[in-house]
C-alpha cells in the first residue's frame, strides 16, 4: 500500500536526523520517493528553531496501525522526546496517508487531519508526486493554491 509519509526534525544536526529516519524506515518499507529537505518556521507550539522538513513515499506491507507504532519506536530511537505539546525534537515522523484508508482512531487519523493545512507538508510532496491526493480533500497542488 502507498504510504506518504512527513518527516521534520529541529534540534541538533537536523539533516542528520532526517538521513537517519529515512533510512530505519527503508528497513521497513520501500522507499520509491524522497523530496529534498525544506527549511521551515516553526508552527504552534512554543518559541523553537526552524525545522528541516521532507516527504517521502513508499510501498508498505504493514497495515497503518503497525507502520505508525515502527515510526513511533524510529522517533524513540533517534531521541525523540515528547515533554512539550508541539516542542522541539530530534525527529518527527507523520503518516499522511495510507492508500485511500481512512481511519479515525484514537492514537491514529488518516488521512492526517491537519495535513491540508500545512505548508511543510504539501510543498515537499508535491515536489516528489504533484499529481498527489489527500482523500476527501482534493489535489495537494490544488490545496497548495489556496494556503
Amino acid at each position: 500500500m502507498k504510504a506518504v509519509i512527513a518527516l521534520g526534525s529541529n534540534l541538533g544536526n537536523r539533516e542528520l536526523y532526517i538521513d537517519s529516519a529515512v533510512a530505519e524506515i527503508a528497513k521497513i518499507i520501500e522507499v520509491t520517493h524522497l523530496s529534498t529537505n525544506y527549511e521551515t518556521d516553526p508552527v504552534g507550539g512554543p518559541a523553537q528553531p526552524k525545522y528541516l522538513n521532507a516527504v517521502l513515499i513508499g510501498e508498505s506491507v504493514r497495515s497503518p496501525h503497525e507502520l505508525l507504532n515502527s515510526l513511533l519506536e524510529i522517533e524513540s530511537r533517534l531521541g525523540r522526546t515528547r515533554e512539550i505539546h508541539w516542542g522541539a525534537r530530534t525527529i518527527d515522523l507523520d503518516l499522511i496517508v495510507y492508500g485511500d484508508e481512512k481511519i479515525d482512531t484514537p492514537d491514529l487519523v488518516l488521512p492526517h487531519p491537519r495535513a491540508h493545512e500545512r505548508r511543510f507538508v504539501l510543498e515537499p510532496w508535491a515536489e516528489i508526486d504533484p499529481d498527489a491526493i489527500i482523500p476527501s480533500v482534493g489535489r495537494i497542488e490544488d490545496i497548495l493554491l489556496r494556503i
